[in-house]
């Protein structure tokens, strides 16, 4: 089927997907009732009116309704704070990490912003490394999945971040990177090198060769709003895909194929492997929320082991980062400094032997490490981060972007990024347990989710996946459909407007055009009618992005 013909298709099935979008006046145009509905973005227990600099911070009405106030600004700090080694209730950084904080990442609560080298201590580097394998996407052994840059004590980073040579070059696409009328834009995306030497474990135990490699960059996404997100029911997800797949849309195989889930999320190590929807990140790989982004990264971007993760997050092998550490010398001759053999049972939960090698390798992969965070730390924290508000759409009454909500529909971006969601019952799960129906009891104080049952919400994302198959793409092609809502807030909230998965785009024009410049980009026919639209009608398309 051509994409002309899958494009006619969605913009009929954006109606029929959307069943809880009021419909437009004749016009095309937004009534007094519409405007108020769609203001709401986060529906009424989800939504801030705040549009400042804190627009992202909020939180939502869902807090108060459960209590949880205090909890939800408490749970704010561990976002907030810098970890370290030996400053409670902040402590337990590294012996390798990522980041040494959740707001480096997202500057200002929100997507991490576009850097021109890489810098894991710079503020707003929200970049994540993606080191796999060119023709499969695999990722190579001897790294993590997120490969970390920093380390403490007497270790090593897996990749040392001095020898990563970022580059971002101009790209030049079919129409010449200028519109009809004779405005241009410009586009460019980040060619990343890294070579063998950066790499900390050597590639004769990994499962490629370093010829097998390719490097690229995927950014952090905003942390608003994702408690209203996983309120989406699992059914009401699956039948958007069977949607799509009934119009010709082409689906990710290996998440969706034949009207049922080809793969789901779970979790057999802490959980007991009850499946469900993968929603979060760009590939789909997590499901739940409180099992999802934000609960993985707060324990493996910074290495900060809790109850329910007592183990370090080295390399996909588990093994390899552990070996290649506890026969390095300058590792060896510093160990005692920082593990005395009087203190390496506490720090470490295993009996020491006195040979450095084995009490380095055992601690390296000690399934049995204490406790850093606490329970009731980690408690708050998820409070905090499913009780995030969405700020409101601003000016949907103003006549230039009354005409960029009618141009968005008309054009055919509506069919990926979907307007709106009717939350569920939101009855709370956690693969991972800690939580139990969104309660935790810690030391005698029950700690209860927010929850956001039977909203309407406008994120404007079906949750699916599709391509744009652009030039250094990200892992795999397929990439979640990023949502829009608050995303106008960027410049105030996060000091940058950068977009799409690797920030190339820096502005709202150049994110459109990067979708249309592959004929086989699932947005292809979509950018070309945005292409042909005048300047003022492509101004208005952007005021309404902006204004959502």
């Amino acid at each position: 089927m051509k994409k002309t013909v899958i494009l006619s298709a969605l913009a009929i099935a954006v109606c029929a997907c959307n069943i809880n979008n009021p419909e437009p006046d004749v016009d095309g145009y937004l009534s007094k009732d519409e405007l108020k509905i769609q203001t709401l973005a986060g529906g009424e227990l989800g939504t801030t009116f705040n549009s400042t600099a804190s627009a992202y911070q909020d939180p939502a009405e869902a807090v108060s309704r459960v209590g949880m106030d205090n909890e939800f600004k408490y749970g704010e700090y561990f976002f907030e704070r810098t970890y370290n080694r030996n400053t409670a209730p902040f402590n337990g950084l590294g012996p390798i990490a990522v980041r040494s904080s959740c707001i480096d990442c997202h500057p200002g609560y929100g997507y991490g912003k576009r850097v021109e080298s890489y810098n894991a201590k710079e503020y707003g580097n929200g970049y994540l490394l993606v080191i796999c394998n060119k023709e499969t996407g695999a990722y190579l052994s001897n790294v993590a999945g997120m490969p970390q840059t920093m380390s403490n004590g007497p270790f090593k980073p897996s990749v040392d971040e001095d020898q990563i040579n970022l580059q971002w070059l101009p790209y030049t696409d079919q129409h010449g990177n200028k519109f009809p009328d004779g405005e241009t834009y410009s586009l460019i995306y980040p060619e990343l090198s890294i070579p063998q030497s950066a790499f900390y474990v050597p590639f004769d135990e990994a499962n490629m060769s370093y010829s097998d490699l390719t490097f690229r960059l995927e950014s952090t996404i905003g942390v608003y709003g994702t408690g209203l997100l996983d309120a989406i029911d699992d059914d009401d997800l699956l039948e958007q895909y069977r949607q799509e797949e009934s119009i010709g849309v082409n689906l990710n195989p290996a998440i969706y194929k034949n009207g049922s889930w080809a793969s789901q999320y779970s979790n057999s190590r802490q959980g007991d492997g009850t499946k469900h929807a993968k929603k979060f990140t760009y590939a789909l790989s997590r499901g739940p929320v409180l099992d999802g982004p934000g609960a993985n990264a707060i324990w493996n971007i910074t290495n900060v082991t809790r109850k329910d993760r007592s183990y370090h997050y080295l390399d996909i092998n588990g093994k390899l980062y552990a070996k290649t550490a506890s026969k390095d010398p300058d590792v060896q001759a510093n160990f005692y400094k920082y593990f005395p053999l009087d203190k390496y049972k506490e720090l470490t939960g295993v009996d020491p032997t006195g040979d450095v090698e084995k009490d380095i390798y055992n601690y390296l992969t000690s399934t049995n490490l204490p406790a850093e965070m606490k329970d009731n730390d980690y408690a708050d924290f998820m409070i905090w981060h499913r009780g995030l508000a969405v700020p409101a759409a601003r000016n949907l009454d103003d006549p230039k972007v009354q005409k960029g909500h009618k141009l968005f529909r008309e054009i055919g971006c509506a069919y990926c990024h979907k307007p709106s969601w009717k939350t569920g019952e939101d009855k709370v799960y956690d693969p991972n347990l800690f939580f139990v129906n969104g309660e935790k009891v810690v030391d005698g104080k029950k700690k209860v989710m927010p929850t956001y049952p039977n909203q309407t919400i406008w994120p404007y994302t079906d949750m699916i996946q599709h391509r744009l198959c652009m030039i250094n793409d990200i892992r795999t092609g397929w990439c979640r459909t990023t949502p829009l809502w608050g995303r106008g807030l960027s410049g105030i909230c996060a000091g940058h407007e950068d977009r799409m998965h690797d920030r190339r785009a820096r502005n709202t024009v150049e994110a459109i055009m990067w979708h249309g410049t592959s004929e086989e980009s699932d947005a292809y026919e979509s950018t070309q009618k945005f292409y042909n639209l005048t300047k003022e009608e492509r101004d208005a398309v952007v005021a309404f992005i902006n204004a959502i």
